[in-house]
């Protein structure tokens, strides 16, 4: 597998000119902010309360983001373009996530200072994070590939943040009701249980229970993509 450095900068640096120009889709950075700042404000001090704005920023940033990306090449038709060219899929991939991750990874900081969460544990809970984010943009990526405009892609992210971000909060139910069965099993509920596992000074298998499944979200969502990727470029 060929990466090639420079192709992946001259993708991102399109990308981010881009970004930068699109005024609808660069406004959402806002939003996690500005619901870090109420919710910080609130004075509650759970891990619910610290973890909504963080799994918002994923689903609302994250994913929203990659996938308008992705939908505007197709809406200019140069994906395809893009896919002939001499870089790779993983120079395209990455290249096209790179910006996505950067600007995740300073809204969560911001986030997590916002609403005064000092995690334990910090490592731990980064490498959370790091294959949170992976997931998403994968996600992202595959709501991008569905879709033919930036207006397509607004709206197919929806079930993701429905599902991805909404769906943790009936964790509190509890481990008897049926729905905290089904839901405990996402992302989102495993960072929000890896988060009460470090708060507990749990045991290193407890902490990387959560991560294990993070990472096979994760896995199965990349590899989603890049088939899906490969069989889109080809049927343009």
């Amino acid at each position: 597998m060929n990466i090639s450095i420079r192709r992946i900068q001259a993708i991102f640096m399109k990308d981010y000119k881009e970004f930068s120009r699109n005024y609808a889709v660069s406004f959402v950075v806002l939003i996690p902010i500005f619901l870090a700042i109420v919710y910080g404000k609130s004075g509650s001090n759970s891990i619910q309360t610290y973890f909504l704005p963080i799994n918002m920023t994923f689903s609302m940033v994250t994913a929203y983001i990659q996938a308008c990306l992705i939908a505007e090449e197709k809406e200019r038709n140069t994906l395809r373009s893009l896919m002939m060219s001499p870089a790779s899929i993983t120079d395209i991939l990455l290249g096209k996530s790179v910006l996505v991750f950067v600007i995740t990874a300073v809204l969560l900081a911001v986030s997590m200072f916002l609403v005064g969460y000092t995690p334990e544990n910090i490592p731990v809970l980064v490498m959370g994070l790091v294959v949170s984010t992976v997931f998403y943009i994968a996600m992202g990526i595959i709501c991008g590939l569905f879709t033919k405009s930036v207006m397509e892609a607004s709206l197919a992210i929806l079930p993701v943040m429905i599902i991805f971000s909404f769906a943790p909060l009936a964790i509190v139910l509890g481990e008897t009701h049926i729905v905290y069965k089904i839901v405990q099993w996402l992302p989102g509920s495993q960072l929000i249980l890896l988060a009460e596992e470090i708060n507990k000074q749990a045991s290193t298998m407890s902490l990387l229970t959560p991560i294990a499944v993070m990472s096979i979200w994760s896995v199965v969502a990349i590899f989603i993509s890049v088939v899906l990727f490969k069989k889109r470029t080809k049927d343009e």
